[in-house]
């Protein structure tokens, strides 16, 4: 099988190394060509430009950081739509927007190529060591045929149904998490002005029916003080607006994503919109005055 991955940055990286570590021969692109220096050590193969990587392979997978760049990397005289052979299977791991996605698919079959989706979750942490989870959506049988590629990047693979609602749901638990995010900094917070240490007060929230996942890894680094899980504020604003978008074309509102997306605003605005996603509880911190720290907690999940 003849595979190209295009977008091979902190989370694509992992994915593209996973599918190397397998045994699968991969030709590999992005913009930043430092980004491949690992995987090209590894033996992938370098293509210069998007019309050459496509060209001769049976599958492209693109994961890229929004809508805008995929539809960049697949449309436009020199895309990857262009050059890839009819018959292809064009794989998009990206979160994406279900409509953007389903559009893509469109043009993507008046030329015989068949899309599926495959967004991922649980963190760039997991993806380094191919456990993270992978949502498949699309045709049956040729996610069948594909399965195993999608079990050498992940440690979980579902199957959910037809084009998009794989998109959907990405997107709906990233939006659980920014949400889990917000809170699990509020109840560090209420245990340190309670006199609680921090060490305790995470480990017991952890065995508790409080707890969540991103208590469990993304509390750790905000009690390091790194705040570095490799996912940042701008990333989780725009999914965020994905999510919240989802809302209101489906009429569920959504009270608790409203105001956490104005809690990521306002710290994409005080620090950057590159700082780390973690950085949202910082705002509490300054408010109170007080950090959220603890000794032995690493500084970074990848």
């Amino acid at each position: 099988m003849r595979i190209g991955f295009v977008g091979v940055g902190r989370l694509g990286g992992h994915l593209a190394a996973s599918l190397l570590r397998a045994g699968f021969s991969l030709v590999i692109h992005d913009f930043d060509r430092e980004a491949a220096a690992n995987l090209e050590a590894a033996g992938a193969r370098w293509a210069d430009s998007l019309a050459a990587l496509a060209r001769d392979l049976d599958v492209v997978i693109t994961c890229l950081p929004s809508p805008s760049a995929v539809a960049a990397v697949l449309e436009g005289d020199d895309g990857v739509l262009a050059a890839l052979p009819r018959g292809a299977i064009w794989i998009d791991m990206s979160t994406n927007d279900r409509h953007e996605l389903v559009r893509l698919a469109a043009i993507a079959a008046e030329s015989g190529i068949t899309t599926l989706e495959a967004p991922l979750t649980g963190g760039v942490h997991l993806a380094a060591t191919g456990e993270i989870t992978v949502i498949v959506g699309g045709d049956e049988a040729v996610v069948a045929a594909h399965l195993p590629l999608f079990e050498a990047m992940g440690g979980r693979v579902f199957h959910v149904g037809p084009l998009g609602r794989a998109s959907d749901l990405k997107v709906i638990t990233n939006m659980l998490a920014f949400v889990h995010l917000v809170a699990c900094g509020e109840a560090l917070m209420l245990a340190k002005r309670a006199g609680v240490d921090l060490a305790q007060a995470h480990e017991v929230i952890a065995a508790s029916s409080g707890t969540s996942f991103v208590h469990e890894t993304e509390g750790q680094v905000i009690l390091s003080g790194s705040y570095d899980i490799g996912f940042t504020l701008d990333l989780a604003l725009k999914d965020l607006g994905l999510a919240l978008a989802l809302g209101r074309e489906t009429g569920v509102p959504l009270a608790l994503a409203q105001l956490t997306e104005a809690e990521f605003a306002r710290a994409g605005e005080r620090y950057g919109g590159a700082a780390w996603s973690p950085m949202v509880v910082k705002l509490l911190e300054d408010a109170v005055g007080e950090e959220l720290r603890a000794p032995g907690f690493p500084a970074s999940l990848v």
